[in-house]
């Protein structure tokens, strides 16, 4: 496929407020067991409960949840189904979308350990190739790619619309149309671009492509063995990784991610089991469940913490307005989110339904959880996902009915203003216009308004939300329709009031 700020990161593609979202009707949530609790932690069927509510209320067909304390597992499993029918467990394959970003900023410090790296470095020290379209890109180093301070952005290299690459290889090329909207170091501008190069310099640095690094270095080490990284959309997906769902009225559909490249940024797919293990590392000061250490203490730490007060993201986590440390992830099928939070608890959860309007994701069923797991008792949101599609259809019939009843009154219309200058006609015609002129700038709006400057195409934009975009499609089809048929009915009255033959009856109709 979009944390202190509101839309930083991949939350910009969020949606609106951090309210829990729609209500898919008649869904049956299923709870698929995972570990027994430990004692004094929230048991089983408490977990369920406030899984299966956020999934009910949100319009999540399917939800994967793993929760760690320190170095141990408290609780995996799967509620609800995926798109084949079947039910979503510990062990469903799911995408992790832009956590997938934390596993890159960690290979990247392991090579930094080994001194093969170093943070400060410019990447062209281990890129040589690399080249942007702007001399200040020689200035950027390895830390502004893992903080986002690069100073490219989705609006000065708009990812999501140019053509997808292939391979790491093929997006360090497409980076060299690049230009940077500031100063390398002085902003932070999140765009997935940064993390695709800095795969890119792990496979370069270590000579071997960025997958096999990560499961050498990082997955089986720490025994994630469920979890691969792709380059591509769909194409590169794993067989058994089902479609996830977008929203429309209260209905998940099944849909095909739009193609897109993802490998060091969003392209991570993981099980609920295996992220538990990773969440471990980061709880327990980088050593695994198993006892190895792919990264010192020092290197967690430094990943989790802001190199500037001006901005709140790490390298590849991000420090919420609570001060605990998380990342979201979005794809326009699936979310998910990785929360830490004081006193070693750590919790992971995906979801197979998009990011859509008013649904920030997932994100908040982490929340939610967190407030379980240190004593609390958690909130049921409300279906505002439903509401707003419900209050777009609404809009929708409404423009219909305007748009049927206008043309109806399309000869009428004409008569009475067929007499007046063509430059008032115009200016009184020229609005039926606005509908068309925002459906067509609308990705635009959305991303750079909403979204804080992300890059979204319009195929991206029905993915997005279906009810808006139907209401503003319908609602541009009926003005234009109407825009025309005036247009042609005064043209006729007028050819005919100029006629000797007519004139005569045009006067005494043009009145009515």
């Amino acid at each position: 496929m979009w944390q202190s700020k509101k839309w930083q990161g991949k939350n910009r593609w969020r949606g609106v407020g951090r309210a829990a979202t729609a209500v898919v009707a008649g869904l049956v949530i299923l709870a698929v067991p995972g570990p027994a609790s430990a004692k004094g932690e929230p048991d089983e069927a408490t977990i369920q409960r406030v899984v299966s509510d956020f999934a009910r209320n949100a319009g999540y067909p399917g939800i994967a949840v793993a929760i760690s304390k320190g170095d141990q597992v408290l609780y995996t499993g799967g509620y609800g189904k995926d798109s084949s029918g079947a039910a979503v467990t510990a062990t469903t394959p799911m995408p992790a979308a832009s956590v997938s970003k934390s596993f890159t900023a960690l290979a990247v410090m392991q090579l930094v350990e080994a001194r093969k790296v170093t943070l400060d470095a410019p990447v062209r020290d281990y890129l040589p190739d690399f080249r942007i379209s702007d001399s200040r890109g020689e200035q950027i180093t390895v830390r502004d790619l893992l903080n986002q301070t690069s100073g490219i952005t989705d609006s000065t290299l708009p990812e999501k619309s140019l053509p997808q690459p292939d391979s790491l290889a093929g997006a360090m090329t497409r980076a060299h149309d690049a230009t940077l909207a500031v100063d390398p170091g002085t902003k932070y501008s999140y765009t997935n671009t940064n993390y695709h190069l800095a795969a890119r310099l792990v496979e370069a640095v270590a000579g071997e492509p960025f997958a096999d690094y990560l499961r050498r270095h990082v997955f089986e080490p720490i025994g994630m063995r469920a979890t691969v990284t792709i380059d591509q959309t769909p194409r590169d997906l794993p067989r058994d990784v089902r479609k996830g769902f977008v929203y429309a009225y209260g209905v998940p559909i099944p849909v095909t991610e739009p193609k897109r490249f993802v490998n060091g940024s969003d392209g991570v797919v993981t099980t609920a089991a295996d992220l538990a293990k990773w969440l471990i590392v980061h709880s327990n000061a980088g050593r695994a469940a198993n006892g190895t250490q792919p990264v010192s203490a020092s290197s967690i730490a430094a990943m989790h913490t802001s190199s500037d007060q001006r901005w709140t993201y790490g390298m590849g986590w991000n420090v919420d307005q609570k001060g605990r440390v998380r990342h979201s992830g979005v794809w326009f099928t699936y979310t998910a989110e990785q929360l830490l939070l004081p006193g070693g608890y750590g919790i992971a959860v995906i979801g197979n339904s998009g990011i859509g309007l008013v649904n920030e994701g997932i994100g908040s069923l982490a929340d939610e959880l967190a407030t379980l797991v240190t004593g609390g008792e958690p909130s049921p949101g409300v279906p505002v996902r439903l509401i707003v599609d419900l209050t777009l259809a609404g809009l929708t019939l409404l423009s219909v009915f305007l748009g049927v009843r206008n043309l109806r009154r399309t000869r009428a219309w004409a008569e009475r203003l067929t007499g007046r200058p063509s430059w008032r006609l115009v200016l009184r015609l020229l609005p039926r216009l606005i509908p068309l002129a925002l459906l067509t700038v609308l990705p635009d709006l959305l991303g750079g308004i909403v979204g804080g400057g992300r890059d979204l195409t319009f195929v991206q934009l029905c993915y997005y939300s279906v009810a808006l975009v139907t209401w503003a499609a319908v609602a541009a089809l009926m003005n234009v329709s109407v825009l025309i048929t005036r247009v042609v009915a005064l043209a006729h009255l007028r050819r005919s009031a100029d006629s000797p033959v007519t004139r005569d009856v045009f006067a005494q109709i043009a009145p009515r």
